[in-house]
C-alpha cells in the first residue's frame, strides 16, 4: 500500500512538472513593435458609404490594442508612434435568395489599409487592401436590416482588428 502511494506521488510530480514546462503560455502581451510602448491611433477615413464604418474600425483597433497588447494607447500629443487606416471600401453581396426577387442572405466585404508611423514619419509597419467579410441575414423588415448590416460591419472590425494585432505582435 505504501509502495502504490509512493508511486501515486511521484508520478502526480512527474505530470505537474511536465504541464509546468510545456511551454503553453496564453496569446497576448508584448508590444505591439519592440519599443513602441504607447501609440496614438487615429480615427481611420471613410470611403466608404457606411457612416459609422471610420469609428468602428477605429474603436476595435483601439480595444483589441488594449486588451490583447501590453501598448498603451494614448493622445496623439502623447505618443511618438501612431496607427492610422483607411476604410476604403464595404460591399454587399448576395448570398443566397429564395427567389429571383428575394434575398435571403447577403455578404459585406470591408477593405481597409493600415499604418504604423514612427515619430520621424517614417513608416514602420503598414498593410494595403486588409480585406474581411462577414455574412448577415437579410430581414423584409428595413430597420431589423440596417441593424443586420451594422452588426456584420462591427464583427468585420473587431475580427479585422484581431488580425491586425495578431500581425503586429508577431512581428508582422
Amino acid at each position: 500500500m505504501r509502495l502504490a502511494l509512493g508511486f501515486m506521488i511521484t508520478g502526480l510530480i512527474a505530470l505537474i512538472a511536465l504541464v509546468a514546462s510545456c511551454g503553453y503560455q496564453f496569446e497576448g502581451g508584448g508590444y505591439i513593435n519592440e519599443d513602441v510602448t504607447r501609440v496614438a491611433v487615429e480615427v481611420f477615413e471613410n470611403k466608404s458609404s457606411e457612416t459609422r464604418a471610420g469609428m468602428s474600425f477605429t474603436n476595435e483597433l483601439i480595444r483589441e490594442i488594449q486588451g490583447k497588447t501590453d501598448t498603451i494607447v494614448v493622445d496623439s500629443s502623447k505618443a511618438a508612434r501612431k496607427i492610422t487606416g483607411t476604410v476604403n471600401s464595404i460591399t454587399f453581396s448576395t448570398l443566397s435568395r429564395s427567389s429571383i426577387e428575394t434575398v435571403v442572405e447577403r455578404q459585406v466585404k470591408a477593405v481597409i489599409d493600415v499604418q504604423l508611423i514612427g515619430a520621424d514619419g517614417e513608416i514602420i509597419w503598414s498593410v494595403k487592401n486588409f480585406s474581411a467579410t462577414e455574412p448577415y441575414t437579410v430581414d423584409a423588415d428595413t430597420v431589423n436590416d440596417e441593424s443586420n448590416k451594422r452588426d456584420a460591419v462591427e464583427k468585420i472590425a473587431l475580427r479585422s482588428s484581431e488580425r491586425l494585432v495578431s500581425k503586429l505582435l508577431n512581428n508582422f
